[in-house]
């Protein structure tokens, strides 16, 4: 399902534990990390895809997290040409996402990974709140920084330390 500007709408998931360290999910059979996130499917809103694909990616339940915040609209980023699907080049622009701020009311132990028969990760890791920016993918780093920005407000206190802004390059 994709708008008519060419995006897939999406959710984009933030899971902090007590100390506002943000959870940290390996893609399976790769040495790439992410936040959780998925597909917003026909009749679902935003928050029903929310709880979907945490259970299906993170294991828990809307019982073992609370919601502090989300972001006011959709945050949009393109994904390269050479990683669109060949059927789908031309339409498919990327992916647009309202991103949740939960917080994990449960314990560590809790998250199970292996929930469904298509795990989307086979490890995780609590991070400090703005290392993602330095790990993710670099076609995501706009995205997760504004979503990271904006949800920051939620939590009890602010994030330590903020990453400078990587400086324009000049031509």
């Amino acid at each position: 399902m994709l708008d008519r500007d060419g995006y897939r709408p999406n959710v984009g998931i933030i899971i902090v534990n007590q100390r506002n360290q943000v959870f940290w999910g390996k893609r399976v059979r790769e040495h790439s990390w992410q936040f959780p996130q998925g597909g917003i499917k026909q009749g679902e809103t935003p928050e029903q895809a929310m709880f979907r694909e945490l259970m299906e990616e993170v294991g828990l339940s809307s019982q073992q997290v609370e919601i502090i915040g989300r972001t006011r609209e959709w945050l949009k980023y393109d994904v390269p040409t050479n990683w669109v699907r060949r059927e789908w080049r031309g339409t498919y622009k990327g992916q647009k996402q309202i991103w949740f701020l939960l917080r994990l009311k449960g314990h560590d132990s809790d998250v199970c990974l292996r929930r469904t028969n298509h795990p989307e990760f086979d490890a995780w890791r609590w991070n400090e709140w703005w290392s993602p920016l330095e790990a993710v993918i670099e076609f995501k780093r706009g995205v997760y920084e504004a979503a990271l920005s904006e949800l920051s407000r939620f939590l009890d206190r602010e994030p330590d330390r903020r990453p400078p802004s990587p400086t324009p390059s000049s031509t």
